[in-house]
């Protein structure tokens, strides 16, 4: 069987760090500026968790909850 591959443009914000990382001309400044991106995205779950708390859509046991959840895929031995 040949797997078929889509291949979709990429959007502005993509091609945007792309051309940021363009400008990298050492892995530190690849590293700070994936720290960057990672504290960015980081800062946004948090507000995003601060907002559902708040509302009361998330608490302590929403968060058990999510703990003990399996959220593998199940494999079919054959």
């Amino acid at each position: 069987m040949i797997a078929t591959q889509t291949i979709t443009p990429l959007n502005p914000v993509q091609r945007h760090i792309l051309d940021m990382f363009s400008f990298c001309r050492s892995q530190q400044t690849v590293d700070d500026l994936k720290d960057v991106l990672a504290a960015f995205y980081a800062d946004k779950v948090q507000k995003e968790a601060d907002r559902l708390w708040n509302e009361g859509i998330l608490d302590n046991a929403a968060i058990d909850n999510l703990l003990n959840e399996h959220l593998r895929t199940p494999y079919n031995h054959q």
